[in-house]
């Protein structure tokens, strides 16, 4: 009797060990879920905003058409011009920080579509060209660019879809992907004073860019200074305003895109 009573001890206190290790167990999964969920919301909420105001005091000196065809998409200017430009925003910067980019090349002569990117992250919607082209039989000459990280997911998305595109417009950004067999024209601006790009990394995937590719630094010029959304960590000291990179910039767009859309520089005057 004393020898059945103790094994079934035994096995309660067996029992009562797996599920505490169970219960453990169980617990150090849930905590380390809620960690990773926590830790993914917050890196998503801390993001560069746009600056509205600063915004704002650019757009009234552009008188342009912008719509919004859908949630997260927006477009500038006529879509019967002869060029279009998709565009991807920089990593963890709201893509309305882009609008006034967008607004002074659309006043070029340049129809624009601006895309918001899942948690600011490009790299989550790399794609999201596809439905555009679609949705715009009319444009004549596709590119495709983006700002940062936003180039780079452009870069990789233009390189299996070459056909579709006539060029790529890289801002302050590198291509991972090998686009040197490809007949697309690219285009890459910078600041000199960029100190968020990694220039040995721009240097070592200069190779993966067409030999005949276009390099533009500006004077001046910083890494957060494409769109309008403050300073950015690590940059560097700018010794020009945003409107005058954003301005220079569109310039610059203008001049490569005429090349195909217009045929000449004179072809439009803009």
């Amino acid at each position: 009797m004393n020898g059945f009573i103790k094994t079934k001890t035994e096995y309660g206190e067996l029992k009562f060990l797996r599920n505490k290790k169970l219960f453990i167990g169980l617990t150090s999964i849930v905590v380390v879920i809620a960690l990773i969920v926590g830790g993914c919301a917050w890196y998503a909420s801390d993001y560069y905003r746009a600056d509205t105001a600063a915004i704002e005091a650019f757009m009234p000196t552009l008188s342009v058409k912008e719509e919004c065809p859908e949630p997260g998409i927006l477009t500038f200017g006529e879509k019967n011009e002869r060029a279009g430009l998709i565009f991807y925003p920089g990593g963890k910067v709201e893509y309305t920080a882009y609008v006034p980019l967008m607004r002074a090349l659309a006043a070029r002569g340049v129809f624009c579509v601006l895309v918001e990117m899942p948690f600011n992250l490009a790299v989550l919607d790399m794609n999201a060209a596809d439905e555009i082209l679609n949705a715009y039989p009319e444009i004549g000459s596709w590119y495709i660019g983006g700002h940062s990280l936003g180039g780079a997911m452009a870069a990789s998305y233009v390189a299996a879809n070459a056909d579709r595109f006539e060029g790529l417009v890289l801002l302050a950004a590198y291509s991972s992907a090998d686009l040197s067999g490809t007949n697309l024209r690219v285009l890459s601006v910078f600041g000199s004073e960029d100190g968020v790009m990694n220039r040995e990394k721009y240097d070592g995937y200069r190779s993966n860019l067409p030999t005949d590719f276009t390099e533009v630094e500006i004077e001046g010029g910083c890494h957060a200074y494409f769109g309008m959304y403050g300073e950015q960590d690590r940059d560097g000291a700018p010794t020009i305003t945003p409107e005058n990179q954003i301005c220079q910039t569109a310039d610059h767009i203008m001049e490569f895109v005429m090349h195909i859309a217009y045929g000449d520089l004179n072809a439009k005057d803009y």
